[in-house]
């Protein structure tokens, strides 16, 4: 499996480290990730984590456009203004900084979410709101076919 799949809640330790999944940790181990690219996520309440050609997937979408354009400035603005890079520790645990609190309200626990080519870091009831939110507008869709 390379695919990041499936959600997990950890909690914060008190030294503010969380154990990211051991499922989690194993994908990064195959893609041979040894720095997280970590960014506010364009859409959710979340910060989405992947490796560097998550960060080179984006700068190659921005290099496509004329660089003074507003979508490239916006883009560029969204990824690199609002990114990190991270590590892991020893244990697989991430260091829960206040970019990351203040982005996403996480306090005491974290709920990791598989995203196939990166995963997530949510608040654990706003991840839990948006899965049901998400779950009943595909089950109106399905109605209105």
């Amino acid at each position: 499996m390379n695919r990041f799949l499936s959600n997990a809640t950890n909690k914060i330790d008190a030294k503010s480290r969380v154990s990211v999944p051991s499922a989690f940790r194993s994908v990064l181990a195959q893609r041979n990730v040894q720095e997280l690219y970590c960014f506010q996520d364009f859409v959710f309440p979340a910060i989405s984590i992947g490796g560097p050609d998550l960060l080179e997937r984006f700068e190659r979408q921005i290099a496509a456009e004329d660089p003074f354009s507003p979508d490239a400035n916006e883009m560029s603005l969204l990824i690199h203004g609002g990114g990190v890079f991270m590590k892991l520790d020893a244990e697989g645990r991430l260091m829960v900084t206040d970019f990351i609190r203040g982005f996403t309200g996480i306090s005491d626990e974290v709920t990791f979410v598989g995203r196939a080519d990166h995963f997530q870091l949510w608040q654990p009831q706003a991840f839990v709101a948006a899965q049901a939110q998400a779950r009943g507008e595909r089950k109106l869709a399905g109605k209105r076919s």
